[in-house]
């Protein structure tokens, strides 16, 4: 599919992207019910993003020079493939932007890069109620992984399991 007869262009965010970057971890955030968790801010975002070590990449999209999402990944590696691959972390198109192959763009450009990097796979999770999300990424052959549960440690659960070292 030819992105530029959509009109969608992708491009790698660069340090000033970090204010639009933050606007869209907002928008994602609103949208799985979740803003009361964003404590992210621009100076965080910069140190990661763009500091001497970066952790993570994103790719900004643009449909006729109007931001419409973004994606926000970072390297892992599977051991039982011995290959790295790329985990995504957040996907997310404006909903007004919906529908015109934003996502797609997005992700096609992070399969291609993952294939390019000689990657095995790319992952990404998705909360079970977001039946619209789900039959999108069904939809390029992406398939849920039933049998795996996601677990995290975070703030006083993961101080205190840091404690226990």
């Amino acid at each position: 599919m030819n992105r530029k007869a959509q009109g969608i262009a992708l491009r790698p965010a660069e340090e000033a992207d970090l204010p639009l970057i933050l606007e869209f971890i907002r928008e994602l955030a609103d949208y799985e019910r979740l803003s009361h968790e964003v404590v992210a801010d621009e100076e965080s975002l910069r140190r990661h993003l763009f500091g001497p070590r970066p952790v993570a990449e994103v790719v900004l999209a643009e449909v006729e020079g109007e931001a419409a999402g973004f994606a926000l990944f970072f390297p892992n590696l599977s051991t039982f493939l011995g290959r790295p691959g790329i985990y995504l972390e957040d996907l997310f198109v404006r909903p007004a932007l919906r529908g015109r192959g934003v996502g797609q763009a997005l992700l096609s450009y992070l399969a291609r890069l993952a294939v390019d990097r000689g990657c095995g796979r790319l992952e990404w999770a998705v909360l079970d109620w977001n039946d619209p999300a789900i039959g999108f990424y069904k939809s390029f052959g992406a398939r849920p992984l039933e049998e795996w549960r996601v677990f995290r440690l975070a703030g006083d659960a993961l101080r205190e399991m840091a404690d226990r070292s």
